[in-house]
């Protein structure tokens, strides 16, 4: 039996992407630095919000597929079906990570 998490009210469940130790500049990130980067993911599921939010005009800002930056601390981490999963409130997410146009020109061009 297939199972899926599905957060409540303000919450959303981030499939974490694994972090690169090396940068692109080639520099490689030393472990055990006193504070945690940033971490990369995935948002699988995004709750319904809160019940007040449709009153004032809030969405959630998140949607499933979104690539966002996460701090250490954020939320909870579960384990479904052997996959470590994050549960986090949406106001804990640092922000979504867009694809800019000229990266896309750059790629497409072959200068990046």
């Amino acid at each position: 039996m297939h199972q899926q998490l599905r957060p409540l009210f303000d919450r959303i469940v981030v499939k974490e992407l694994d972090p690169a130790r090396m940068r692109r500049s080639g520099l490689v990130v030393p472990p055990g630095t006193n504070e945690p980067p940033p971490q990369h993911g995935i948002v699988l599921a995004v709750g319904p919000g809160l019940d007040w939010w449709a009153q004032a005009g809030v969405h959630m800002p998140v949607r499933p597929g979104d690539h966002v930056v996460f701090p250490a601390s954020a939320g909870a981490w579960v384990e479904i079906e052997e996959e470590r999963l994050l549960v986090c409130r949406v106001v804990e997410i640092l922000g979504v990570l867009d694809r800019r146009e000229d990266d896309e020109d750059q790629a497409d061009r072959g200068d990046g």
